[in-house]
């Protein structure tokens, strides 16, 4: 059939398996939940327990933790902590680097949650089309 792609990833270019192929939902999600796991340790140690039950600005201490640190080793390392771990991370498909501006939006837009949980083709989020990125496996 003309026009349909043979795995996810391979209509932008990306090769099937190894480094560089689209990552999988599941290395995503597990970096989502450790990221989102060390930013509710980092956030209590900064902040106290009232990050986890107070109201008003403590409530959001957890999200802007989050987008500090995605936002900063995004941009110094091409992913987060989670993404490190799970051994994913964001890359521009053009093979230019990442820019600040893109890091910092695509942090941002992931922190509103509905632009990152809209999926387009090939497992890219909205986000990840617009800026013209990628979740890829780095092994």
């Amino acid at each position: 059939m003309t026009g349909v792609s043979d795995y996810p990833g391979s209509s932008v270019g990306l090769p099937e398996t190894g480094a560089g192929s689209l990552a999988s939902w599941g290395s995503r999600i597990g970096a989502l939940v450790l990221d989102w796991g060390a930013c509710m340790v980092l956030a209590i140690g900064m902040f106290g327990t009232r990050v986890l039950t107070g109201q008003g600005w403590p409530a959001f201490m957890i999200l802007a933790v989050f987008f500090v640190e995605s936002t900063l080793l995004t941009i110094t390392m091409g992913g987060s902590f989670g993404q490190l771990i799970a051994r994913i991370g964001i890359i521009r498909l053009d093979g230019s680097p990442l820019s600040w501006w893109q890091a910092l939006l695509r942090c941002g837009l992931k922190c509103l949650v509905l632009p990152a949980v809209v999926i387009g083709a090939e497992r890219r989020s909205i986000t990840d089309i617009i800026l013209g990125t990628a979740v890829v496996n780095r092994r």
